[in-house]
């Protein structure tokens, strides 16, 4: 049985303020890649992926290599087809093996236009917002479920 091994471009850990200093703990010390709402990007399994919307139905795979393949090495392009007709069906998904290359896409072809429609180009993938963790009331877990109660005590039902 024969061993392949690939080797995976590793992008350098994002900078980050040393742990002894007093900076604050905004994401304005971190340099971490950003949506246009504003929204933390992250890397997907084998690199990092944009998305591509508006594109036109007639686009083909090398009007896209072309475009998007100045910006960095693309590892993936996917281009979804409407079964019906074949046509593309409006948004692709590119994947670049290192962020620089991903952001560089991101700022250079958002907003340009390909085939006469103007393209909007982001992160596809998105770290969720922070929720607050609830408690139930008096700070006790379990007991701010809402519709369900706890068996009273004198049940009626003994132990054997």
């Amino acid at each position: 049985m024969a061993t392949t091994t690939t080797e995976m471009d590793i992008d350098p850990p994002l900078t980050s303020p040393p742990p002894s200093s007093k900076a604050p703990t905004q994401n304005s010390t971190r340099s971490e890649p950003r949506t246009s709402t504003g929204a933390v990007a992250v890397r997907s399994i084998e690199g990092w992926i944009i998305t591509v919307t508006n594109v036109h139905e007639e686009a083909s795979e090398e009007d896209l290599q072309e475009l998007f393949g100045e910006y960095g090495e693309i590892i993936s392009l996917q281009m979804p087809l409407d079964r019906r007709t074949g046509y593309v069906k409006g948004y692709v998904f590119v994947e670049y093996a290192t962020l620089s290359s991903a952001e560089a896409a991101v700022a250079g072809a958002n907003g340009t236009k390909l085939l006469d429609q103007t393209i909007s180009v982001d992160f596809a993938f998105v770290r969720p917002p922070p929720t607050k963790k609830e408690t139930g009331a008096k700070g006790r877990a379990g007991a701010g479920r809402k519709g369900r109660s706890r068996s009273p005590e004198g049940d009626g039902v003994k132990d054997e």
